[in-house]
């Protein structure tokens, strides 16, 4: 199967749940094709938790979930070393984090150090416990979910750990339309899991590994990768942003960017592409400065800004 079709496939199966959050879905779906980690970001209640259930039941993967909460510990992730009488010895017991499919689940409920302890997780794709060092299966790939952090009991992601996701995806509440068609579909199946309500395993984890090495292969032409510069650079240098984007978010929108061409059917690169991934894979990297902050900007609003202003090759 083609990426597209791959793409198709996932997407058709997420439709019987999920209405209404088409661009979160093809975010989602073009950070799982390319090696990327996913931040869902919305107010309880818009379906973000659901949305990566779904894509799991969607892929033959192992799966696991955590409930983020402040008394979580890194080793309740990571795994931890267990005495064994038969041998005398201590033995490392892997934690949820072995696995394909990992869901953080409200992941501004936990510390900032049972976050950290998927730092490496998620740039290194291993667990180094005692001076041991375990690679985690393969593909691997992490979907958080968190509300916004002004809600009660939350905190905020430090930006070293929101630099390990790909995209950072909002959602927020469906057109009137989809939110009737929520109410009429799914008043009795409130409590049923994804699988329970018709969504089957339609992807394996080869076919996800060759995707991505697909996807590294799509042309991008000069003009395209110096656009992506500038708007990077754009980044650094607006007023109203006292951090800009670094390289390695350089490199994960371009990626992005494959992605979303593989999906409609190109091998390369267009403009488009590139706008489409910009907001998801900068929102999260970029940082306010305190007088913007002042005048209640608006992050996404700086960023439509840059969009307008960097000069788009044709």
């Amino acid at each position: 199967m083609s990426i597209a079709e791959l793409y198709r496939a996932i997407q058709a199966e997420i439709r019987r749940v999920v209405f209404g959050q088409d661009q979160a879905v093809d975010l989602a779906l073009a950070a799982l094709f390319s090696s990327g980690h996913v931040l869902v970001e919305g107010v309880p209640g818009t379906a973000k938790t659901l949305l990566v259930r779904t894509i799991a039941a969607a892929l033959q993967m192992q799966y696991r979930r955590v409930q983020m909460t402040p008394d979580l510990l890194p080793n309740d992730i990571t795994g931890s070393s267990v005495y064994r009488d038969d041998t005398h010895a201590f033995e490392f017991r892997p934690g949820p984090v072995f696995t394909n499919f990992l869901l953080a689940d409200e992941v501004n409920r936990a510390s900032a150090r049972t976050q950290s302890a998927l730092l490496e997780s998620m740039q290194e794709l291993t667990v180094t416990y005692d001076g041991v060092v375990h690679p985690l299966p393969q593909p691997f790939i992490v979907f958080a979910t968190q509300n916004p952090v002004e809600q009660e009991g939350t905190y905020p992601l430090p930006l070293a750990q929101l630099d390990r996701f790909m995209f950072k995806v909002l959602m927020g509440y469906p057109e009137p339309k989809e939110e009737e068609r929520v109410l009429k579909e799914h008043h009795a199946t409130g409590t049923l899991t994804p699988a329970a309500m018709g969504v089957k395993a339609v992807v394996e984890p080869a076919q996800v590994l060759e995707a991505r090495e697909t996807i590294r292969q799509t042309f991008v032409r000069d003009e395209v990768i110096g656009y992506v510069r500038r708007l990077v650079q754009a980044t650094r240098e607006h007023d109203s942003l006292a951090v800009g984007a670094s390289p390695r978010a350089a490199l994960l929108l371009l990626l992005g960017a494959k992605s979303l061409a593989r999906f409609a059917e190109r091998e390369f690169v267009t403009p488009d592409d590139v706008k489409t991934a910009f907001f998801p894979a900068m929102r999260h990297r970029v940082v306010l400065s305190a007088a913007a902050q002042l005048e209640g900007a608006v992050t996404d609003d700086v960023l439509a800004g840059i969009l307008e202003t960097v000069e788009v090759p044709r």
